[in-house]
């Protein structure tokens, strides 16, 4: 049979892809870009192509389907009637086979890599598909005597429900809780799910209800109480297998010697520093992850933590910030989708909101920009006893080259006037924020612009952001201006609604010959304009978003409810709803918080994106 399978660089493509062509099948598989796991598959004889066509299913038997390639795309339409779910292909393999699956919410691809390497060294011949690599031990492979029949441990996942279609010859459970609410909207339908591959196995190992072996505890190295449960169950497969306890006494070390990568693995320990990363997502395994990190501790722990999918930060916010009670610092990440569209409430902001407001992490929380930005501030504020951890289970591993590298931040210099209307993180980020000198640092309000009444800044500030009010922006009174020692006529310089294309320092500016006329022209006094614009407290970086097209930010902030929202010691104004005021005990972080909960306001009921004219805001 000839199958192909869509995406198949992804951990759980590759392992399946690698069991249909032990098989006997022609096994073909595309992917976006090539990776070494894509390599290691074509020198396992599947024939890898990049990109996506209808062409790579002509004459394809079956095509094997990842949520990662959207239902829509030229390819998975072509293959209408053919397709099936990866869950739903490995299902039917385990229940061919004599297979161990391994499933639960947490420790699957530990105790599956334990139970396959444990039989292989009790002389089995083992066919294996893991979700994860463990060193040298791939993803897929089979091993052993080739004289005797394999058999084959399977990581079970349940995440899209295709675990109720298992009929595992043994089942191992290591533990159930409610997850992946993506699929399962009760954590009834995520337990039934659970349940009904329990009734169709031949035998069930119920790994939270295993007794200590004696023979096991004193050659079990000092692994973490859930690694030890993880080997107690791999084990226990061995015993029912037949496998004498001191055989399987005097093969464990060298079983659990190893943790699949990304399961508490140290990317870097050199200097007095440690930085480790771990793939822990749900609030159990985080706070696992972070005791763990906080016991080889010598100074300040500080845990970068990107959420993975919308929907189960949602579900999971209010138990969250608890597993982060021992870190010293916790910097959050902007929450990788997973190819998930974005859910209301699930957003970064709104579990640093969670974290802000609990008494035992608040004051230790900060916001990041992007896992890169996290880093770099880790790597600033690194000193010898500290430990990093990098938490979740999304690209923040992309970070290892720069761990590894240990290279600093790269500079890039913000140009200010008076600043006023700047957002600055309160990380170490590498930015370097740069007065502007000379003419353009004068008070914006020495020009004596009517319509420009009451803003605040310096004249560089108002250029950069083609700053305005009431229908009118500064662009339209200036004839050129002088960058990084170049003149740059008005019209060559990107003006547009609060926004412009310059870089680099503005150092002098001409205005129009026909200023006066153009100022008269607008047709009223300062003292109009200042009588018509709201008074801004203390505290403030004025309008927070600019208005989108035909309509007011102001408006549909309103509408959306954000008047008296609040995070932390940032709160948005009760006479404005595109103002933040920075109140007691504010940060920076706060602001970026608060501002990103209502652009998600807006955005999800009336679908309108709106953009910050706050500098340095990204939403």
């Amino acid at each position: 049979m000839n199958v192909h399978f869509a995406g198949v660089g992804g951990v759980g493509m590759a392992a399946l892809a690698l069991l249909m062509k032990h098989r006997g099948h022609d096994v073909s598989g595309c992917d976006l870009k090539p990776t070494p796991r894509t390599d290691w598959l074509e020198s396992h004889g599947v024939r890898v192509s990049f990109g996506h066509s209808a062409d790579h299913v002509c004459g394809v038997d079956l095509v094997v389907a990842t949520p990662a390639v959207s239902h829509d795309n030229p390819e998975m339409v072509a293959a209408k009637g053919r397709l099936v779910p990866r869950g739903e292909a490995l299902a039917k393999i385990v229940g061919e086979a004599d297979s161990v699956a391994v499933c639960g919410s947490h420790g699957k691809t530990t105790t599956s890599t334990f139970t396959a390497k444990l039989l292989l060294c009790l002389g089995e011949r083992v066919e294996w598909a893991i979700g994860g690599e463990t060193g040298r031990f791939p993803v897929a492979g089979i091993a052993g005597p080739a004289d005797r029949r394999p058999v084959l441990v399977v990581e079970a996942d349940e995440s899209d429900g295709t675990l109720a279609l298992y009929h595992a010859a043994t089942l191992i459970v290591t533990n159930c809780e409610y997850d992946h609410p993506d699929h399962f909207k009760t954590p009834a339908d995520y337990f039934a799910c659970y349940d009904a591959a329990r009734r169709q196995a031949g035998c069930v190992i119920e790994s939270t209800s295993l007794s200590p072996l004696s023979e096991l505890e004193g050659v079990l190295p000092a692994l973490a109480p859930h690694n030890r449960a993880n080997a107690r169950a791999a084990a226990e497969v061995a015993i029912r297998r037949g496998h004498s306890l001191r055989d399987i006494a005097s093969a464990m070390p060298k079983v659990v010697a190893e943790l699949p990568d990304r399961r508490f693995q140290i990317l870097r320990k050199a200097d007095g520093l440690t930085v480790i990363t771990d793939y822990a997502h749900h609030p159990t395994e985080m706070k696992c992850a972070v005791e763990m990190a906080k016991a080889v501790c010598g100074g300040v722990l500080r845990v970068l933590f990107q959420p993975h999918r919308y929907s189960r930060t949602k579900a999971l916010l209010a138990d969250f910030p608890a597993a982060f009670k021992d870190a010293d610092e916790v910097v959050l990440c902007p929450t990788y989708a997973a190819f998930e569209p974005p859910v209301e409430g699930g957003d970064i902001a709104d579990l640093y909101a969670a974290c802000r407001a609990d008494e035992t992490i608040g004051s230790r929380v900060l916001l990041a920009r992007s896992c890169k930005e996290a880093w770099y501030h880790a790597r600033a504020k690194m000193r010898e006893g500290d430990v990093t951890l990098l938490l979740g289970a999304g690209d923040i591993i992309a970070l290892s080259p720069l761990v590894e590298s240990w290279s600093e931040p790269p500079r890039s210099e913000i140009w200010l006037g008076a600043g006023s209307n700047t957002w600055r993180s309160d990380l170490e980020t590498g930015e370097v924020y740069v007065k502007t000198s000379g003419r353009t640092g004068m008070p914006g309000a020495s020009l004596g612009i009517p319509w420009m009444a009451g803003i605040p800044g310096t004249v560089g500030g108002w250029i950069r952001m083609n700053a305005g009010a009431f229908g009118h922006s500064i662009s339209e009174v200036l004839r050129r201006v002088k960058v990084d020692g170049a003149w740059v006529d008005a019209a060559d310089c990107g003006f547009g609604y609060r926004t412009s294309t310059i870089a680099g320092e503005i150092q002098d500016f001409e205005l129009v010959d026909d200023f006066a006329q153009i100022v008269s022209a607008s047709g009223a006094t300062a003292a109009d304009y200042l009588s018509r614009r709201s008074k801004f407290p203390p505290g403030t970086k004025g309008s927070v978003f600019k208005n989108p097209t035909g309509d007011h930010a102001g408006r549909l902030l309103e509408l959306a409810g954000c008047k008296g929202l609040r995070v932390g010691g940032a709160y948005v104004w009760e006479n404005h709803a595109n103002v933040i005021v920075s109140g007691d005990g504010a940060n920076a972080s706060d602001f970026l918080a608060l501002a990103r909960i209502m652009h998600n306001r807006v955005l999800f009921r009336f679908g309108v994106d709106l953009q910050p004219e706050v500098c340095g805001l990204i939403m």
